[in-house]
């Protein structure tokens, strides 16, 4: 294996931890923060850690970035947590779940449109065995297929994928925490009408309120998306969205630990070929992509940035 195989396999291992913190939302959130504000969850996990990348990184969107940190955040954050809290709630978690592994598919078509990567049959397949995947462990028989809630759920799914290809074709203009928090606030600021609209705010707040609001904040967010947002840049989109998948293994991997739920062996068939879809995913754009991981393109970017405005002073 070549050197720059070595290290897409590593950034993809890297990224690989974005999904895996994302897959301990569920836990968290029914056992930590107050029941019946999930969007409230999605506003004070976005919000503050935005503000603070943003103040951080010191440097606010100019010229066009101004609409597409817009489109961003709207679609990696806004629309994707609103709509995929409409499908939490009036659909089963499996089969949000399902829905959402179309990931994968969807975002290699728009890759193929946008960015002219190779839509390959054997990319194509690993999607679908991905969904299998994803299916066999969480979808159970007669779960309820709700119009709407399918259609929130399928709509999040295209949001994501949508955002992470439009993030791979316009580059990172700035530092990774100020790009992060451009996204992050503009997500936020979206949420935060819906919460008082629709939710409200709580009454009072507990110590183990705060807590799992701290490790949504600090891992489930700012960490998780300056990582995964990193990944977007130097992997393919489609295994960025393939690494994705991961997260319904953990959700259900701490609910048997945690939270004492059973396990069967379909579900565990199911996270065997989950696992195995990525592996593909990975092994075959490793093998078969001739294009180098570029690594400091945004960095690279900024130097000439500077040296120019060094040059004009």
């Amino acid at each position: 294996m070549s050197r720059e195989s070595v290290s897409r396999v590593a950034v993809a291992i890297q990224t690989g931890l974005t999904p895996v913190a994302w897959g301990t939302t569920y836990y968290v959130a029914t056992e930590f923060l107050p029941p019946g504000r999930p969007l409230l969850a999605a506003t004070l996990r976005a919000l503050p850690v935005g503000i603070v990348f943003v103040a951080t990184g010191r440097v606010l969107p100019s010229g066009a970035w101004w609409w597409r940190a817009l489109v961003l955040g709207t679609l990696n954050i806004g629309a994707f947590f609103a709509l995929l809290f409409v499908a939490a709630f009036r659909l089963p978690g499996g089969v949000a779940a399902t829905l959402g592994a179309v990931q994968p598919l969807v975002a290699a078509g728009l890759a193929t449109a946008l960015l002219g990567e190779k839509f390959r049959a054997t990319t194509a397949a690993a999607a679908g065995l991905g969904i299998i995947g994803v299916a066999l462990l969480v979808l159970r028989p007669g779960a309820n297929m709700d119009a709407l809630g399918i259609a929130a759920a399928f709509c999040a799914t295209v949001s994501m994928a949508t955002g992470i290809v439009l993030a791979k074709r316009w580059g990172r203009p700035v530092s990774l925490l100020a790009f992060t928090g451009w996204q992050l606030t503009v997500g936020g600021l979206l949420l935060t009408p819906l919460v008082f609209a629709l939710e409200g705010l709580p009454n009072a707040m507990t110590s183990r309120n705060l807590g799992g609001f701290l490790w949504l904040c600090i891992v489930g967010t700012g960490a998780a998306y300056a990582n995964w947002f990193r990944g977007i840049q130097l992997l393919p989109v489609t295994t960025t969205s393939a690494l994705g998948l991961l997260s319904p293994v953990v959700a259900t991997a701490i609910g048997w630990a945690a939270l004492q739920q059973s396990l069967s062996l379909v579900q565990l068939v199911g996270a065997a070929v989950v696992l195995a879809t990525v592996t593909l995913h990975i092994t075959i754009e490793t093998h078969q992509s001739d294009t180098p991981i570029q690594r400091n393109a945004s960095d690279a970017n900024q130097a000439n940035q500077t040296s120019q405005a060094s040059q004009n002073r």
